[in-house]
């Protein structure tokens, strides 16, 4: 049985337009902090299991496969900097899902489609394949309880020219693309680093994982 959790008893340390931070006291002398996107009433520690099990992620992270005349199939990575870790970090396309989003019958797909054309200049085509490969990935129920579906795209790409970063919106600073071949692949999961000698985050694994295990076919 889950304990049970009361509304009443969170306070809230911070908010701000972008981030929240929820101190919950789970005992005496106990604390839980959450850090969280969400405004408090739509914090996932108060849903109901029928809510829960149907609530939508905060955001969408893209397996991005490309195939055509250029060859073997090869997955699309940036090298786009984080704040954070202060380096081009390799990363597949990835952003928030909007709330005009949330009207779709496929929320997931359409954040991936315009994700994945402002990070990469690439049109999703009605010819091109675009399925949600998982629904809700938590990025650490430990920490927030911010979540990405993994989202992967099957693009016919003729021409790598076509790739650019001119929607990058923000923040966004990319510093060119990688076309990974699927031994580049498997090179960069068992090393844990992309070819600068850099780390990367599980979300690119989980998306290297999709591509050389064949899940994307």
């Amino acid at each position: 049985m889950r304990p049970d959790i009361k509304d009443e008893k969170l306070s809230t340390m911070f908010e701000s337009k972008f981030l929240n931070v929820y101190e919950y006291p789970f005992k005496e002398n106990g604390h839980y902090y959450t850090a969280s996107r969400r405004k408090r009433k739509d914090l996932v520690m108060f849903k109901s299991e029928e809510e829960y099990q149907n609530m939508l992620p905060d955001a969408v992270t893209c397996a991005v496969i490309v195939t055509g005349k250029a060859g073997e199939p090869r997955i699309l990575m940036n090298y786009e900097f984080r704040y954070a870790a202060g380096e081009f970090i390799l990363a597949p396309p990835a952003g928030l899902i909007d709330e005009e989003d949330k009207q779709s019958d496929t929320p997931e797909i359409i954040t991936a489609i315009r994700e994945i054309h402002e990070e990469t200049g690439l049109t999703v085509k009605d010819t091109d394949k675009v399925f949600v490969v998982s629904p809700w990935l938590f990025s650490s129920p430990g920490m927030t309880d911010e979540g990405n579906a993994i989202v992967c795209a099957v693009i016919d790409l003729d021409d790598p020219s076509q790739m650019n970063h001119d929607g990058s919106l923000g923040s966004e600073v990319f510093d060119g693309f990688e076309l990974l071949t699927k031994e580049q692949a498997k090179e960069i999961i068992k090393t844990g680093r992309d070819k600068h000698n850099h780390f990367y985050s599980i979300y690119t694994w989980v998306c290297l994982m999709v591509f050389i295990s064949d899940m994307w076919k």
